[in-house]
């Protein structure tokens, strides 16, 4: 599992080297962090990247596959994912270029299409033998699609955002028609499905793995109380603030501040200063 830093915002690519193939799962938020996970693959392995999946239509996901189709590397992700991609690109790039003004026109990653798609289910057969299961899974969860790898020969399940292992939550949703539109009961649907796929690990999109009933747990847990924090707080202040670009970011930080004291040794809590106005304003809705 290769993890990057602030400037990818921590975010997990896991790879499985099977003794004589690599697959990556999530390609990371440029290519010069991409280019850390083909460094971090190459320092531990002689297996060649052959394949990359995203698991959902996220930037941090997706931007950086240029790097591993110019390795020779296919790329695969559900169709419904792969069509996401082309407005959530949009999307964010107004964002980090017009209102973050992180990056320019010409600085901001230029996303590349999904090569291979598939629908639903499919089993990739590895070099080895070995197989990859890719689950389609039921509800939007963290944005508007959600793919799950299962490891076969262990039953380690990789999920991307589904799961936030003692790391704060991204609470945007998915973009459907230019909006931020969260299923925060899909998302726990999904979590709940997890058990019945696999039986060993789960590997989050961010912080450490673990077995899946416990991680399963705390993030449910953890979704519940944020869907009440944000509803409370929804229910005792003004749209008018709420719907303001100039006062709605003081209750932003003020839900965020909320569940950093809930869940204390949760890391990333700006995760929901940033993320969380897409729950506000589908309760809003």
């Amino acid at each position: 599992m290769f993890t990057s830093g602030d400037a990818g915002f921590h975010t997990n690519s896991v790879w499985y080297d099977d003794g004589r193939e690599v697959t990556v799962v999530d390609a990371q938020f440029t290519p010069e962090l991409a280019e850390q996970v083909v460094a971090d693959v190459r320092a531990k392995t002689r297996s060649p990247i052959t394949r990359v999946i995203v698991t959902h239509p996220n930037p941090d996901k997706f931007n950086g596959l240029s790097v591993f189709h110019r390795l020779g590397a296919r790329s695969i992700a559900s169709r419904k994912t792969a069509q996401a991609i082309p407005e959530v690109d949009r999307y964010k790039r107004a964002f980090w270029i017009g209102v973050a003004k992180a990056f320019t026109a010409e600085t901001y990653p230029k996303v590349e299409p999904v090569q291979d798609t598939f629908d639903g289910q499919t089993t990739i057969r590895l070099a080895s033998g070995e197989t990859l299961t890719l689950i389609e899974l039921a509800h939007p969860g963290v944005s508007s699609d959600q793919t799950v790898v299962r490891i076969d020969a262990t039953g380690d399940l990789i999920v991307g955002d589904l799961v936030a292992n003692h790391v704060h939550a991204w609470l945007e949703g998915g973009i459907v028609d230019g909006t931020p539109r969260p299923d925060l009961a899909g998302w726990q649907d999904d979590l709940r499905a997890l058990p019945g796929l696999g039986h060993g690990l789960v590997y989050g999109g961010r912080g450490e793995p673990g077995p899946v009933a416990e991680v399963v747990a705390a993030e449910l847990a953890y979704l519940a109380k944020a869907d009440a924090i944000v509803t409370a707080h929804v229910g005792s202040a003004s749209r008018a603030e709420l719907t303001d670009p100039a006062k709605q970011q003081a209750h932003f930080h003020a839900i965020q501040d909320e569940l950093a004291r809930a869940f204390p040794d949760y890391k990333d809590p700006d995760l929901v200063g940033y993320g969380v106005y897409g729950l506000v304003l589908s309760k809003l809705r």
